[in-house]
């Protein structure tokens, strides 16, 4: 008889003919059971369960890895600390900024042409559309030295894109440097006009503060400042007289010496730039037409600046920078003022063809019918430009209008004749002058 088997706790063995399949029975401790996988290697289901888990947590990471193109960022951050691996061995260079064109504009305003006003209007525009707006504080240095210029010219190319550079400063060459040419644009005003706003802001400012001028030029004298503008240009003072008068040329011819000699040098590359670096050179006596021109080329800095410009809030804030105490030169000094500004004549004229005929492309109409004659008057001997004084602001009066307020008694129809007469010399210079000087007289025998 078969004796059987003792457990080893004591008493026999519940099971004689072994551990059944399924484990131990209901009732005992899961730290009992035992799982036979293999014969060499048994855990508990506690076990099972850590290893399941951990697949999981590997698959999940798996699929954050393949969605995300790239393993958790705090994986990243750790192999990094542990030097073993940096953020572009796992992705490569990270993608560049996709950037409209063009990037990088300069905008290196003419003074007393209507650059406060756009300064004005790019402000707002910078904050509305996320370009960089870059500015400068030196207004009144517009040559510079070669160092300066290579100075100038990384700083400006170093700026974050896009941006918008603005500065009173000659055209500048970056390509000569080495870097990359920025777009061009500027805006020009009649030289006459222009000269006769800096000539009265200087000495007695803008609406914003009748000090603001003292602050400008305190060593100005009080015979200086009070100067009759006839008598400063009848009398060849150096502030109304060549070379002060060569002042919108060097703006596009750059920053070589012979560009502040008045003479066809200066004039022909001057006209060069325009045509290979300027994107646009618009007319102040136009400006929404400039404005709109503006939004269609360069739509990521101008969308939206003609309604803006059209606020009336934003022509308050306009208004307040035109020039104060202005008068109107006699048309004997008007004549004079002509005759020196010959080649900055020719090349306002120059840049309205050319202005004209863009608007044409784009259906814009122009306020003449045909392009004026070229100016052909005799000029003095050339001579190197004086640095003009800080000509930062802007005014968009029309200084002729002030003319139609004299008395009617003040400036006779018969003497107009006479004048009118005397420029019949010179077939254009009728066309520059006689023009304005036919409104004036009509005007004035309408009030008799």
């Amino acid at each position: 008889m078969k004796k059987k088997q003792q457990h080893p706790g004591g008493g026999a063995d519940p099971w004689p003919h072994g551990t059944p399949l399924g484990g131990a029975p209901p009732g005992l401790g899961s730290w009992k059971r035992r799982v036979p996988l293999l014969p060499f290697l048994r855990f508990s289901l506690r076990d099972y369960g850590f290893c399941m888990a951990t697949l999981l947590v590997f698959c999940l990471g798996s699929l954050f890895y393949q969605l995300s193109g790239g393993p958790p960022r705090f994986l990243l951050d750790l192999r990094q600390y542990l030097g073993n691996s940096t953020y572009l061995d796992d992705h490569g260079p990270p993608p560049s900024k996709v950037l409209p064109f063009p990037s990088q504009v300069v905008y290196n305003r003419v003074g007393k042409c209507g650059s406060r006003t756009v300064v004005l209007l790019l402000r707002i525009l910078s904050e509305k559309h996320g370009f960089n707006l870059v500015t400068s504080d030196i207004h009144n240095k517009t040559r510079l030295t070669k160092n300066e210029q290579m100075e100038l010219i990384k700083n400006i190319s170093t700026a974050e894109q896009p941006y918008l550079f603005t500065r009173h400063v000659h055209f500048l060459n970056f390509s000569r440097f080495g870097g990359d040419q920025p777009v061009y644009i500027n805006i020009i005003r009649d030289p006459v006009n222009r000269f006769l706003s800096n000539y009265f802001f200087r000495r007695f400012g803008d609406w914003r503060g009748e000090q603001n001028h003292m602050i400008r030029t305190p060593s100005m004298r009080q015979e200086e400042r009070y100067l009759d503008i006839n008598e400063c240009i009848l009398e060849n003072y150096p502030e109304c007289s060549n070379p002060r008068l060569f002042y919108i040329i060097p703006y596009f011819c750059g920053q070589h010496p012979r560009c502040r000699e008045p003479g066809e040098w200066a004039l022909e590359r001057a006209k060069l730039n325009v045509n290979e670096n300027f994107l646009l050179v618009g007319i102040l006596e136009e400006l929404e037409d400039v404005l709109l021109l503006l939004e269609r080329f360069l739509p990521h800095y101008f969308k939206g600046v003609l309604s803006i410009y059209k606020d009336p809030e934003h022509r308050k804030l306009g208004n307040m920078t035109v020039t104060v105490k202005k008068t109107v030169p006699s048309p004997e000094a008007v004549q004079i003022l002509y005759q020196r500004m010959r080649y900055e004549y020719e090349f306002y004229h120059y840049v309205k063809e050319q202005f004209h005929l863009l608007k044409r492309k784009f259906g814009l109409k122009s306020h003449v019918s045909r392009p004026p004659l070229r100016p052909q008057f005799f000029i003095p001997t050339p001579l190197e430009t004086e640095e003009p004084i800080d000509d930062e602001e802007q005014d968009d009066e029309k200084w002729l209008e002030d003319i139609y307020k004299r008395p009617a008694g003040s400036v006779s129809p018969a003497w107009l004749q006479s004048f009118q007469t005397s420029l019949t010399a010179s077939v254009t210079t009728k066309e520059l002058a006689g023009s304005w000087l036919v409104t004036v007289q009509k005007n004035l025998e309408e009030r008799h």
